[in-house]
């Protein structure tokens, strides 16, 4: 892990460090803030708000607010130019899109990425992170056949990430894993947050796994 550090920005080494970045979307955004806690009291400390989400932006100010400094709020699907500007303006720490394209950003940008050809492209534009999106149907063999040629390209796969996974990418070579609704499942939208509390820290554990 510590050659893939190697000049990172502090967010993307600290998104690196932790492991696993807490995908939220949900219809609404309303339920994120106690999913948040819950994140965090699980030991989760990044987090990405997709602008999909209603009140997204709102959330992100608010959840940069509820939380402590050392947790890292960003923002998911930034697909224009003006996605980036209104996230960055509401308090988003990175961005993160499916796709690749915007111009140079006053936060940390990881745009998405599925071929080798996209990949290597994002990682010469100067991408700290690279999303592999969607991971779920390639598996962690693709980004450990991916990153035999491309030892230095930084890989956050995202995408049909399972619990039972979050270990086989991160020994694969993935430097954090982004997950979604595998994690946070209905909890933003009333379901139980003792259940996502149990998931997160089964989360949490796997990456504990990988790396011990």
């Amino acid at each position: 892990m510590t050659d893939q550090l190697t000049s990172l920005d502090p967010v993307s080494a600290a998104i690196s460090d932790s492991g696993i970045v807490a995908v939220l979307r949900a219809p609404t955004s309303d339920g994120f803030a106690a999913v948040a806690d819950v994140l965090v009291a699980a030991g989760i400390t990044a987090m990405e708000v997709t602008l999909t989400s209603q009140g997204a932006l709102e959330a992100i100010s608010g959840l940069r607010r509820q939380l402590s400094g050392s947790v890292l709020v960003g923002a998911g699907t930034v697909l224009t130019e003006d996605d980036a500007k209104a996230a960055v303006d509401a308090g988003a720490a990175f961005l993160v899109s499916p796709v690749s394209g915007l111009g140079p950003q006053p936060v940390p940008y990881y745009p998405g990425a599925f071929s080798p050809t996209e990949v290597h492209a994002a990682h010469r534009a100067g991408a700290p992170l690279i999303k592999l999106f969607p991971a779920g149907g390639l598996g962690p063999a693709y980004l450990k056949d991916l990153r035999a040629p491309l030892p230095d390209v930084r890989i956050m796969p995202t995408g049909g990430i399972g619990l039972e996974d979050i270990s086989k990418w991160l020994v694969a070579g993935a430097v954090a894993v982004g997950v979604g609704s595998p994690l946070v499942g209905d909890a933003a939208t009333g379901g139980s947050l003792t259940a996502l509390a149990a998931r997160a820290r089964h989360a949490v554990d796997a990456v504990r796994f990988a790396r011990s």
